[in-house]
């Protein structure tokens, strides 16, 4: 390692009064300012030779060309490098990038910080972001950081204090014990009461308290907004946390041209419900606050943006959020932000599979190779199932690879990668990657093309099981789609294991809701929906027919002492506390599931209509969407509605 120190190529401004401090900052230091490139600035700063710059750029080529797609590039970084090979120092780095920039160092251990630069960044923040206010001038804050070059860091702070900022680079061991010295923990002489606590205030209440106080204001644009903008954070945050409290799971911040105000709807078992308004002159504000959070270009507005927030940085409980923007009309902007981090693994008997499709299931996932699909419609929890089936199977003894986009469900043992197609790291790229990597188990999220689905047809043929989801309507209908994209029907049909359909409908409140005796023409009505959705559609089931379903229905679900009444159910309209007056408590799933056997491969190879494949499972067991919900109907699970609207045919 080289013995130079730290600030040989930058040697430290150790002002001792604020005029020193802002005449220093203004004073330019333009010793390695020509260098082309980082390793020439080192070079010019003695730091190390040109051999070592060499050898480091070989190390660096070699990792590039080896690392597989999405691999992050700070492994590859030429400083990295050296710091990780001894070479430097962490500290003789960042000064060293200090110097080729012609940024300032400051060792502050002489100056008192300024007070009202201090009064603009709480404690919390700068312990938690090692950042130390130094000096506010002419409505610029000098602020001292470990990493001035964080640009995400920095839209925070701007946004946080609504002050230009100048940022410079602590001298090393220097910032963590001022930012102590000048933020004293203040402690009390008595126990603080009651009536000293902060109010918590509900966000619809810190709404209320950004409603405009005179016509003017609220004519204004919204960038003369003169209001504090910690009534904003805060309520960005009570927002966040309180949809977590009502299980939602999306938050839709909805723009409107002036006068009319923001609205936010939550997404609570599916459904969108109105919760709060806002007013409009801080329409771009709470859009801005929400992009800083997330790290996008807030200057941004006419294209879409995604991104991610880790709700553990400004609120109490750990979540994460996937965030989109999209540009609406009259220059505005929509933001939904999708909540995953409450998402855990379910138990595989806890999602509403009947006990005759969670025992084939369960069978199907012990196999040691094969395919398994989840196939429904965006939002039907298709990620969820595959997540419990894999939960059923996690053990020890398994090497089970995920690809997902995004990974919104994680779970111990599992190695789960995100996709980036920005960088060409595709699901095909993965499948191609996990089969180098001697996997027992590989989860793709989505068949998205030919060669993800060839690819993960050939790995459930060579020894693996392998577990996918598409956006089918039916089980007997993903059979038809992937040989229309593509896949060999000989490979596929003796690839295949099983196809799972499901869609998610509302459950009732097991606690206010309503149960009536089921009258014999509802009964009929009941049975001959059950049985028309198993049929071709053509004929109409007889008497006979519609009479034993509802002889069997009698046995399996019927009350009373001789077990013949069936109830039917329904939501309360009042609701409860237990549902918040909904009627409805969570989601259930509704299933379908299709088993491979002979004739559905052969079926398979000769290319047989969705309608065929269908008969043949039906005549198999098969179970269709609306038989298993109507089932779920008689058990007090959800109600007609619910089923209808699910299994729509």
């Amino acid at each position: 390692m080289s013995s130079l120190p730290a600030n040989a190529v930058n040697p430290p401004l150790r002002p001792a009064t604020s005029r020193e401090l802002w005449d220093g900052l203004h004073a330019h230091h333009p010793t390695l300012s020509r260098a082309r490139h980082l390793g020439e600035a080192l070079q010019q700063s003695g730091l190390v030779g040109r051999a070592t710059i060499e050898s480091a750029l070989a190390h660096q080529q070699k990792q590039r060309r080896n690392a597989p797609p999405g691999e992050a590039h700070d492994k590859t970084l030429l400083g990295q490098i050296l710091v990780r090979n001894g070479i430097l120092s962490e500290a003789q780095l960042q000064a060293a990038i200090a110097a080729w920039l012609g940024d300032p160092v400051i060792d502050p251990r002489q100056l008192s910080p300024d007070p009202s630069a201090l009064a603009l960044v709480p404690r919390h923040v700068a312990e938690r972001e090692s950042v130390l206010p130094l000096l506010l001038e002419d409505e610029v804050l000098v602020l001292l950081m470990a990493d001035p070059w964080d640009q995400r860091l920095l839209d925070e702070l701007r946004f946080l204090t609504q002050h230009r900022l100048l940022p410079a680079l602590a001298a090393p061991g220097t910032l963590q014990p001022t930012i102590a010295r000048f933020y004293p923990r203040q402690t009390s002489p008595t126990p603080p009461t009651l009536a000293d606590a902060p109010k918590v205030l509900n966000a619809h209440a810190l709404a209320s308290e950004l409603a405009p106080s005179s016509d003017a204001e609220a004519h204004a644009d919204a960038d003369q907004v003169n209001e504090s903008d910690n009534t904003l954070v805060r309520l960005i945050n009570t927002l966040i946390s309180e949809a977590q409290a009502h299980r939602a799971s999306d938050i839709h911040i909805e723009m409107q041209p002036a006068p009319a105000p923001v609205r936010i709807r939550l997404r609570v078992d599916g459904r969108l419900l109105n919760y709060l308004e806002v007013p409009c002159h801080w329409r771009f504000a709470l859009v801005t606050r929400l992009k800083i959070m997330a790290g996008l270009d807030i200057s941004e507005h006419r294209k879409p943006q995604d991104g991610k927030i880790d709700f553990s940085r400004f609120g109490n409980s750990r979540l994460e959020m996937r965030m989109v923007t999209v540009p609406t009309s009259q220059g505005l902007e929509d933001v939904v932000l999708r909540l995953l981090g409450s998402h855990r693994p379910l138990p595989l008997d806890s999602i509403g599979l009947n006990p005759a499709n969670l025992q084939a299931l369960r069978a199907m996932a012990q196999k040691s190779y094969g395919l398994i699909l989840v196939c429904g419609p965006t939002g039907s929890g298709k990620t969820t199932t595959l997540h419990s089936l894999i939960r059923d199977i996690n053990t020890e003894d398994r090497k089970i690879w995920t690809a997902e986009d995004p990974v919104e469900i994680t779970q111990e043992g599992l190695r789960q990668v995100q996709i980036n197609p920005r960088i060409g790291w595709t699901f095909a790229a993965a499948m191609r990657t996990f089969l180098r990597a001697d996997p027992d188990v590989i989860m793709i999220g989505e068949m998205r093309d030919e060669e993800t689905a060839r690819i993960a047809v050939e790995a459930s043929l060579t020894g693996h099981l392998v577990l996918s989801t598409l956006h089918t309507n039916s089980a007997p209908e993903s059979v038809g789609r992937l040989l229309e994209i593509g896949l060999d029907p000989f490979n596929f049909s003796d690839s295949l294991l099983a196809i799972l359909a499901q869609r998610l409908v509302r459950q009732l409140c097991p606690h206010c809701r309503e149960a009536q005796p089921a009258t014999a023409e509802a009964l009929q009505a009941l049975a001959r929906q059950y049985l028309l959705s198993a049929s071709d559609g053509t004929a109409q089931p007889s008497e006979q027919e519609v009479q034993r379903q509802i002889t069997h229905w009698q046995h399996r679900h019927g009350q009373g002492p001789q077990g013949q009444g069936l109830m039917l159910y329904r939501a309360h309209e009042a609701g409860c506390p237990h549902c918040e007056h909904h009627g409805y408590l969570g989601r259930l799933g509704l299933h379908e599931l299709m088993l491979s056997s002979d004739a559905i491969r052969s079926q398979i190879r000769h290319r047989a209509s969705g309608s065929e494949l269908r008969q043949s499972a039906l005549a198999a067991g098969m179970k269709t969407l609306r038989q298993d919900g109507i089932e779920k109907m008689l058990q007090g699970l959800t109600d007609l509605n619910e089923v209808l609207a699910a299994t729509n045919l």
